[in-house]
């Protein structure tokens, strides 16, 4: 005899893993991957950086810091000043203009916080120290869960691709998702192994400089390619427009 249903039995609590593959999945779709678009993976990338004005809201204010203060690096404020002023001209741009500002307030925040700290310390350097611990975060993050077989890219693909977590079951899928995972760790890893030692030495300029360079440049062929290894994994019959979920191994 079963018993009486109670009240809240039909609202349970959805798994930790389902609520952060759809919020990654919402997060990866307002960035311009889209599975249900045909569009060209060229495309997908550029949406995803977020066009020109995406790639310089990213790279002009680190650019000004750097110019700016080999320049003239001394007094150290207005080098820092001068990029995090040009942050928030862009954030105010996009407010006035109702476009979506959520990235632009991100960059904003981080740029102020890594110049409040520059300034207290009065080391140059030190306006990189958030993106380390950036760098840090993001890379564990990927790698443990890759090793421990809950791939971030996995739940990223699998809510994006209408899949959620039934990729776990596909032994191809989870090795897929396992090495995208440690690329993507070791872009983050690898900007940490770059730029860390040229912290230490003091060297503000280059720091600056392979700063750039790591971001963007190494963040959109990343991009790329995991968005071809999704589409390839969950190919889209284009008639029926209903996604191959695969066969399980």
């Amino acid at each position: 005899m079963s018993r009486p249903a109670e009240p809240g039995d039909s609202e349970q609590t959805p798994p930790a893993s389902d609520v952060l593959g759809a919020a990654f999945g919402d997060a990866a779709r307002r960035m311009g991957l889209d599975a249900d678009q045909s569009t060209s993976t060229g495309h997908v990338v550029w949406r995803a950086m977020g066009g020109w004005r995406g790639v310089v809201e990213s790279v002009l204010p680190g650019l000004v810091f750097v110019v700016v203060y080999t320049l003239r690096p001394e007094p150290l404020w207005i080098s820092l000043v001068s990029s995090v002023g040009l942050a928030a001209v862009f954030t105010a741009i996009r407010l006035i203009q109702r476009s979506p500002s959520s990235a632009a307030f991100g960059g904003l925040i981080a740029a102020g916080v890594a110049a409040a700290l520059a300034l207290w310390t009065g080391r140059g350097e030190d306006n990189f120290v958030p993106g380390f611990i950036t760098n840090t975060l993001y890379g564990s993050a990927y790698l443990i869960s890759a090793l421990i077989g809950w791939s971030l890219i996995g739940l990223i693909v699998g809510y994006l691709m209408g899949d959620g977590i039934a990729w776990r079951k596909d032994k191809r899928k989870r090795r897929t998702f396992f090495w995208l995972g440690i690329a993507w760790a070791g872009v983050f890893f690898a900007r940490l192994a770059v730029q860390l030692p040229l912290y230490f030495a003091g060297d503000v300029a280059l720091l600056g400089t392979l700063k750039i360079v790591m971001g963007l440049p190494l963040f959109a062929p990343l991009v790329a390619v995991t968005w071809l290894v999704a589409r390839a994994l969950y190919p889209k019959d284009r008639d029926s427009g209903v996604v191959d979920e695969g066969t399980s191994e």
